[in-house]
């Protein structure tokens, strides 16, 4: 079955002049018949240098780019989907690059079982300084993102969500296509939609693509507030807290808003507070020290754990005030890219 699957690989993009061009050549450079795989670009109008790149492989004949009029990603997704004839899509982020069998790999992975819907494998985080190092180390930590497999690399089988998955394309016909009016979680949430239409998602630790990372902490601190904000929009949608781990962080961060108050109301409910905190700096700092080779990386390390556990948990709650208490439609400033 897999030597006769037509693969379409779709990438959203906005101004990507750094990765577009290496992130294309990943996938042409995959081992799966080249007569078998195309590339749908999908720019957002990028200002940049990107457009030119990418019409540079125009020659390829095996990459297109498509207009994205609207810039966000889920039109993109879904303009490269729409305009694809394949049996199988991919949907790759522009920071991201394949190994050779990705595409190879992910096809023969449908055939474990037929109600496989989307398939996925390992993030492997690449850093290009010691800010992005850190933070790339901080994602790859259990303690950084809990059991979000893909990232840490701890489990095979069935997952509730993978990122830059394979999808059959009647999974599309069936459950629809990506949320439009979704700036950030597209994907969870149509994972989310895939596994409630009777579709399975499975995690291949062989799949592995290259990812990456933020160069910043400031761009950390959106993205995650981002995530988090729109998560909310997500549980509003179906009702449902779609994974447990998503708690997590808007909990601590009530907790740390809580702290000054228990003191007020008992020293006993303060002193409770003030162990639970240490105990929290205090697992940042061993898995830091575990994962870090240097006394500086050791200090990075701990604030990126600060960063994505308050950033998720402070746009959480933002979330929670905008849909469910003032009953909000998401304003503009939260759909501004990160990047």
């Amino acid at each position: 079955m897999s030597a006769s699957k037509r693969v379409s690989v779709v990438i959203p993009c906005r101004n990507e002049e750094k990765y577009i061009a290496k992130c294309i050549e990943s996938v042409l450079a995959s081992n799966y018949p080249s007569d078998l795989l195309d590339v749908f670009v999908c720019d957002g109008m990028s200002t940049d240098s990107t457009r030119e790149i990418v019409k540079n492989f125009h020659e390829n004949n095996r990459v297109t780019l498509l207009d994205n009029i609207q810039i966000t990603t889920p039109y993109a997704l879904n303009l490269g989907i729409e305009n694809s004839l394949a049996d199988i899509i991919i949907i790759l982020g522009a920071h991201a690059e394949l190994d050779k069998d990705y595409v190879k790999l992910c096809v023969e992975t449908f055939e474990i079982d037929p109600e496989i819907g989307c398939v996925g494998g390992i993030l492997d985080t690449i850093s290009l300084d010691e800010n992005s190092t850190a933070i790339a180390l901080a994602m790859s930590s259990v303690f950084g993102v809990g059991n979000a497999h893909f990232r840490t690399g701890l489990k095979a089988g069935y997952v509730d969500t993978v990122a830059f998955g394979a999808y059959r394309k009647e999974v599309f016909e069936r459950v629809g296509l990506f949320d439009s009016a979704l700036t950030r979680n597209q994907d969870d949430e149509f994972n989310f939609r895939l596994i409630q239409g009777g579709f399975r998602i499975y995690l291949n630790p062989n799949i592995r693509a290259k990812y990456y990372v933020r160069s910043t902490f400031s761009k950390l601190y959106k993205q995650y507030k981002q995530y988090g904000y729109w998560k909310v929009y997500v549980n509003r949608k179906f009702k449902v807290v779609t994974t447990l781990r998503q708690l997590a962080p808007p909990l601590w961060v009530l907790f740390l808003i809580a702290l000054p108050f228990a003191w007020l109301i008992h020293p006993i409910l303060g002193t409770i507070h003030l162990i639970l905190l240490l105990l929290y700096v205090l697992m940042s700092l061993l898995m830091s020290l575990r994962i870090s080779r240097h006394v500086k990386e050791f200090g990075l390390i701990c604030l990126a754990f600060y960063v994505l556990h308050f950033s998720y948990g402070i746009g959480y709650l933002q979330g929670i005030i905008d849909f469910f208490i003032l009953k909000k439609s998401p304003g503009k400033r939260h759909t501004s890219l990160s990047r």
